[in-house]
C-alpha cells in the first residue's frame, strides 16, 4: 500500500509523510511534549526501523502532517494503514465481518495509535492547538481520497475526546486498571489504605513470589545486551502465547535501549544469579508504564509481583503519580489498580455503516458503565463508615 499523495480538503492542505522517520525528530518532537515516551520520534522511529511497524506487518507507517507556513510541522496524527487488526487492544474485529458481509472492504483502514501499545496520549500532536480541527479534516481526507473503510483513533488522551466529537467522530469507551498514588511515603504506607484481609493477602503473595529469587530493578546503562537477550526469551514465551507470534523484534530492544534508556525500566526476577522472568516498563513523566512481562520458570505470584507491586515501588521511588499497567486484566484489583474510562474514536463515512455501528456503540457505553460501577465495588481499599 502506498499513499503518499497530498491531502486537501476545502479546510486544509496537508502531506503524507513516508514514516515518522522521515520527519525531524525535533520538528516530531516540538509537537508531542516530553511526558509520554511512546510518542516520542525516537519510540515510534524504533518500530519502523526495527522491523516491527512496517507495511509488510501490516503497519504502513503514514504519519498525516499540517505544515506552518514555512514548512514546519504545528500538527501530526500518528498514522498507520493497517491491514489487518491486531496489536490495537480496541476490539472492531465483529465490525470488519459485518462490513465484508456486507460486501464492503474493511481494509485497509486507518489507525491513528501508537503499534502494539494501549496505553492513552494524544492522538493529535499539536505545536498549534488551534489546527486541531484541521488535522481531523486531514484524516477524513486521507479515508476519503484513498476509499479507505474507516479511521479509528485509539486509547486517545480524554482532554482531546471533545476534539473528535465535535467533527463528528463515534466515541467508544473502554476500561483499564491503573494504580493510583496518594502520596504515599512506601508500599506499606499503600497497604495502609487497604481492608485488614487484603493487606493480609498481598503480603502474602508477595513473600512467596520472592522466595529464594533476587529482584533487580535496571535502568540506562546498567541494562547490557545479555540482559536483553534473556528478556527476548521470555517475551517471545509470552508473545507466542498471547498473540501467536511476538509483535516486536529483537532489534527494537536493543535500538530501545540505546534511544530511550534512561526511561527504560527492566525488572528481573533471578534465581541463583539467572534470569528467570522480567517485566519491561518505561518511565514518563506522570506515570510509570508497564508494557510487557515474561519467565521461563512458573513461579506462584512472580507476575503480580513483578509488573505490579514492584510497579508500585518503582513509581513511589519515583514520585510518580500512577502505574498503568497496560489492558483488560480484572485480577488487577485485588492488587491496588483501579477501574479507569480509556476513549477511542472512530470515523466511518458511510452513513449506514455509521448508524449500525453508533447504535452498537450507545449499549456498549452502557455495559461499560455498569461493569464500572460493579468493580468500583470490588476495589481493596477501605470502605468509608
Amino acid at each position: 500500500m502506498h499513499y503518499l499523495v497530498p491531502v486537501r480538503s476545502p479546510s486544509v492542505t496537508a502531506r503524507l509523510a513516508d514514516g515518522v522517520a522521515s520527519i525531524p525528530a525535533a520538528e516530531w518532537d516540538s509537537c508531542v511534549g516530553a511526558d509520554n515516551p511512546f510518542l516520542s520520534h525516537a519510540f515510534l522511529s524504533i518500530l519502523e526501523a526495527s522491523g516491527s511497524a512496517t507495511a509488510q506487518t501490516g503497519w504502513q507507517p503514514l504519519p498525516i502532517v499540517v505544515d506552518d507556513a514555512n514548512g514546519v510541522p504545528v500538527a501530526i496524527a500518528p498514522a498507520y494503514a493497517k491491514s489487518h487488526s491486531q496489536g490495537e487492544y480496541v476490539f472492531d474485529h465483529s465490525w470488519a465481518d459485518a462490513w465484508e458481509r456486507a460486501g464492503g472492504r474493511y481494509y485497509p483502514k486507518l489507525q491513528i495509535a501508537v503499534p502494539f501499545t494501549p496505553v492513552p496520549g494524544a492522538r493529535l500532536l499539536l505545536r498549534d492547538a488551534d489546527q486541531a480541527s484541521a488535522l481531523i479534516a486531514a484524516v477524513e481526507a486521507v479515508v476519503n481520497q484513498h476509499g479507505l473503510s474507516s479511521a479509528h483513533a485509539t486509547f486517545v488522551d480524554e482532554a482531546q475526546v471533545p476534539l473528535f466529537e465535535a467533527a463528528g467522530w463515534l466515541i467508544r469507551t473502554g476500561t483499564q486498571f491503573h494504580w493510583q498514588n496518594d502520596g504515599y511515603a512506601g508500599f506499606d504506607d499503600f497497604l495502609g489504605a487497604l481492608a485488614s484481609r487484603k493487606r493480609k493477602a498481598i503480603r502474602k503473595e508477595r513473600a512467596a513470589a520472592v522466595e529464594g529469587l533476587t529482584i533487580r530493578h535496571l535502568t540506562g546503562a546498567e541494562i547490557t545486551e545479555a540482559h536483553w537477550d534473556a528478556f527476548w526469551a521470555f517475551y517471545q514465551d509470552t508473545g507466542n502465547r498471547k498473540w501467536g507470534r511476538p509483535y516486536l523484534t529483537r532489534p527494537f530492544f536493543s535500538m530501545l535501549s540505546a534511544a530511550l534508556g534512561d526511561r527504560v525500566l527492566l525488572i528481573f526476577a533471578e534465581r541463583d544469579g539467572r534470569p528467570i522472568a522480567g517485566a519491561l516498563n518505561l518511565i514518563g513523566g506522570d506515570a510509570l508504564y508497564g508494557r510487557y512481562w515474561g519467565c521461563v520458570e512458573d513461579v506462584p505470584f512472580l507476575h503480580f509481583e513483578l509488573c505490579y507491586y514492584q510497579a508500585i515501588d518503582a513509581a513511589i521511588a519515583r514520585g510518580l503519580p500512577r502505574v498503568e499497567a497496560g489492558a483488560q486484566g480484572e485480577h488487577k484489583l485485588a492488587r491496588g489498580y483501579v477501574p479507569v474510562t480509556t476513549w477511542s474514536a472512530h470515523y466511518l463515512p458511510d452513513p449506514g455503516f455509521r448508524r449500525a455501528v453508533a447504535d452498537f456503540l450507545v449499549r456498549e457505553q452502557q455495559a461499560v458503565e455498569r461493569e464500572q460501577e460493579y468493580l468500583e465495588e470490588l476495589t481493596p481499599f477501605r470502605k468509608a463508615e
